[in-house]
């Protein structure tokens, strides 16, 4: 591997870890250093919207809000270059817990793939769409 391609990798990583942490945290304005303006990005796998990045955003802050501590992990993404831009799949866990941490009352445990279109920018590497693929959801306290 030569060092341009360790260096887009180790920043693309970042910026599927800043998304994670977006959502993790709220701070949805954020998502201007993960997505490009123009971004469309697809969640309705998961049982969301398709939309604008800014669509999408408010989507996320009032869907979201009903989950107040969320913790979503990221796995090794699968990343293929075609010169500026790259294709990148990683999977992804997330846990939403309700107001209070009431387990059986509203807890939320997916799964699945993030697969994101990427594009260097004069501002680093910026997702261009992502297309979510939830493989799986659990509610409830699964037995906890």
């Amino acid at each position: 591997m030569r060092e341009r391609e360790i260096a887009d990798r180790l920043e693309i990583a970042d910026l599927l870890a800043r998304y994670a942490h977006v959502l993790d945290a709220g701070d949805w304005a954020r998502l201007d250093l993960v997505f490009t303006a123009g971004a469309v990005l697809d969640h309705t796998s998961a049982g969301g919207v398709r939309g604008t990045r800014e669509e999408v955003r408010r989507w996320l802050a009032e869907t979201l809000s009903r989950w107040p501590v969320r913790h979503h992990l990221i796995g090794l993404p699968v990343v293929r270059f075609e010169g500026d831009e790259a294709e990148v799949t990683v999977p992804y866990t997330g846990t939403l817990v309700p107001p209070g941490g009431v387990l059986d009352a509203g807890l939320v445990r997916h799964g699945g793939w993030h697969h994101h279109r990427l594009v260097r920018t004069p501002y680093g590497w910026r997702s261009g769409e992502l297309v979510e693929e939830q493989a799986w959801r659990v509610t409830g306290d699964g037995g906890v």
